[in-house]
């Protein structure tokens, strides 16, 4: 049974994975084929992706999700794509990724506020060492730092880790069904906001077209499912960790595919980032969050994997 439950924590690991690797693989289909305007990207990304969710699950906001919906909206969706979109044009990448590979700790401290997770030791060190990885990887340091775009990374890294927190906190509804609701919330908060910066919509090519198919799909209606999958079934601090995945998937993608040269520091960094994953996210043997609790998918109910083995052991 304790294997089992091991075996579980590994799977919904995997599960959350999903998002940081599809998100960080939206760096190289961005350069290569999208349009530079962020905003409508966002917009295109976020509804779409909300209308298939909701197509699939069918649900619509009911009681205090009207209400939630909007605030996780503009927490998770539309307030944090405005803000790093508002951030990329303040912060070289380097800077920028840099602020935002703190995610780990603030989310241990959300978590920690607001669920009531205490963080282990093990994944605080691994926290930092993510911090001083991506810094190794991205940061080249000869940069000029701007003042307020650091305040608006921190605010859109400190916004979201609330967001993910109360999406945990809320999270007993139908998840796809959420997912939905928060992107469709998110996509119609930005839209106003991209036709004042942005002006129209931009032209969308085959190559475009084909590109927003991706990020909308692959990048952003499964990798949002799996995200709060993962926080519904492990410690904001493990997700968090987990996160640090989205540069180095974009590191090494750019390798790979764009033909960028890596570094040796670039290389030190990225193991860095990897050994704090690997340190922080280990769990005890059987372990399992206390807040794991029954996942909704459409009129299906997944049990949670430890009820699942009280039945087996009762038969």
């Amino acid at each position: 049974m304790e294997d089992n439950r091991f075996a579980a924590t590994w799977r919904w690991m995997l599960v959350t994975a999903i998002a940081p690797v599809a998100w960080g693989s939206t760096y190289v289909v961005t350069r290569a084929v999208l349009p530079d305007e962020a905003l409508w990207g966002a917009v295109i990304r976020a509804l779409p992706a909300g209308v298939i969710l909701l197509a699939i699950s069918r649900r619509r906001p009911h009681g205090a999700w009207w209400w939630r919906s909007a605030v996780l909206g503009v927490l998770n969706t539309g307030g944090f794509f405005a803000l790093v979109y508002a951030v990329a044009q303040r912060l070289p990448s380097g800077v920028a990724s840099t602020v935002m590979a703190a995610s780990p700790l603030v989310m241990m401290a959300a978590g920690r506020v607001i669920l009531g997770q205490r963080p282990r030791a093990l994944a605080l060190a691994g926290g930092a060492a993510g911090i001083v990885g991506v810094a190794l990887m991205l940061f080249g340091g000869a940069d000029a730092v701007d003042g307020l775009g650091v305040v608006l990374a921190v605010t859109a890294l400190v916004g979201s880790a609330i967001g993910y927190a109360l999406a945990t906190r809320w999270g007993s509804t139908d998840l796809v069904a959420s997912t939905a609701w928060q992107l469709l919330a998110g996509g119609l908060l930005v839209l106003p906001v991209a036709v004042i910066v942005e002006g129209a919509p931009p032209a969308l090519d085959d190559a475009a077209i084909a590109g927003f198919a991706y990020v909308t799909v692959v990048a952003t209606a499964l990798a949002f499912v799996a995200w709060f999958a993962g926080l519904r079934h492990l410690p904001a601090g493990t997700v968090g960790l987990i996160g640090l995945l989205n540069p180095v998937t974009g590191v090494v993608l750019g390798a790979v595919v764009a033909g960028e040269a890596l570094s040796g520091r670039q290389l030190l960094g990225l193991a860095i980032v990897l050994s704090g994953i690997a340190l922080g996210r280990l769990p005890k043997a059987g372990q399992l969050p206390r807040d794991s609790r029954k996942l909704r998918v459409g009129a299906k109910n997944v049990e949670p994997v430890a009820a699942v083995e009280k039945s087996r052991m009762r038969s």
